[in-house]
């Protein structure tokens, strides 16, 4: 399995982002990429660029708390991945989020967006059924996106937070995976932001758990952290298995609620 980083560890670069900042910046000097591989991954090799995993980022963003992902996975059942993690190298927190993939998932195909704190490498990591790691690398040039002004007040946050969505789509010509759109109303403040009128940082309150099931079936599980943008919007695959499914989400976060949203499979489009 993947070595990722706990939530403590994930709690923790916030608190040295907001304290003396010494994790990411001290790397920063040289690579933060070599410190990252041996706190993430340990000392396992990962294959890079060698097309099982591709990774889709604008070059130029034009919202650094907006920037759009999109990670593809090729390959055959052997293939076949395990989980997939986000990491953008110069955030405070560089791990954006890790999602495991389960009997539901399909072929993977995973859109999200991100904050972008400085201009970045974004690195998509996948393990695959079979133990190994393989990487793609994006260079995007964005910066501010962790400390960017909220874009609502909050009290129409807190109004609207944990209002969930979900979009269908057709299947693509000679897949076997549907396509669905979830969208989670939540401030996901990153403790970086600071309130306008009071001039006081806005506490950390982000979504840290996600499931999605089909069914009884896991699509995937999301461990998450600041780097996600606000609003968390996420674009995946499932496989349908037959008539009467219903696809359930399930999300908590760092105040400890727990949010829930359930719908109906379709058999089309549902915009």
């Amino acid at each position: 399995m993947t070595e990722r980083l706990s939530r403590r560890s994930v709690l923790g670069f916030v608190g040295a982002a907001l304290s003396s900042l010494p994790i990411t910046q001290a790397l920063a000097e040289d690579d933060p990429w070599l410190g990252l591989h041996q706190d993430v991954f340990g000392n396992r090799p990962i294959a890079e660029e060698d097309g099982l995993v591709t990774l889709e980022a604008p070059v130029r963003a034009e919202d650094a708390a907006l920037v759009p992902l999109t990670v593809r996975v090729s390959g055959g059942d052997a293939s076949r991945p395990r989980s997939l993690t986000l990491l953008i190298d110069r955030n405070p927190a560089p791990v954006v989020a890790t999602f495991s993939f389960g009997e539901g998932a399909g072929e993977v195909v995973l859109a999200t967006r991100v904050r972008v704190d400085a201009y970045s490498n974004v690195r998509a990591v996948v393990e695959t059924q079979a133990g190994s790691l393989h990487m793609a690398t994006r260079y995007v040039k964005a910066s501010g996106g962790c400390s960017a002004p909220a874009l609502k007040d909050s009290e129409l946050a807190e109004a609207e937070l944990g209002k969930m969505r979900l979009r269908q789509f057709a299947a693509a010509p000679g897949s076997t995976s549907r396509e669905a759109q979830l969208m989670i109303r939540h401030p996901n403040h990153s403790g970086l932001q600071m309130n306008q009128l009071t001039g006081y940082y806005i506490p950390a309150k982000f979504i840290t758990d996600l499931e999605v099931r089909r069914g009884a079936a896991l699509v995937f599980r999301m461990e998450g952290g600041i780097s996600l943008s606000a609003d968390p919007n996420i674009r995946f695959t499932f496989r349908p298995a037959g008539a009467d499914e219903v696809l359930t989400a399930v999300a908590k976060d760092t105040d400890g609620r727990v949010l829930r949203g359930s719908w109906p499979v379709k058999s089309g489009d549902d915009s």
